[in-house]
């Protein structure tokens, strides 16, 4: 998953303001309470910053995976 598709992937399922909020603010235990920004930027990959990010706020599988990608042209 590219930080794009990150950001693509969160925009859709959190809505812009509140999954802005929320990659900013919610601290995720997995990496050592960090929020999702501060673990990319420290270089945990983003697949696992979106899963980690998914299982904190009990989104379904059905939806964490293949999400973020454009659609074909």
């Amino acid at each position: 998953m590219r930080l794009s598709e990150f950001r693509r992937a969160v925009s859709d399922e959190f809505g812009e303001s509140f999954g802005h909020a929320l990659t900013r603010d919610l601290v995720l235990g997995e990496f050592d309470d960090r929020t999702a920004e501060q673990a990319i930027a420290a270089g945990v990959p983003v697949r696992s910053v979106w899963l980690a990010l998914c299982r904190a706020c009990d989104i379904p599988e059905s939806r964490r995976h293949g999400v973020g990608l454009r659609e074909p042209r």
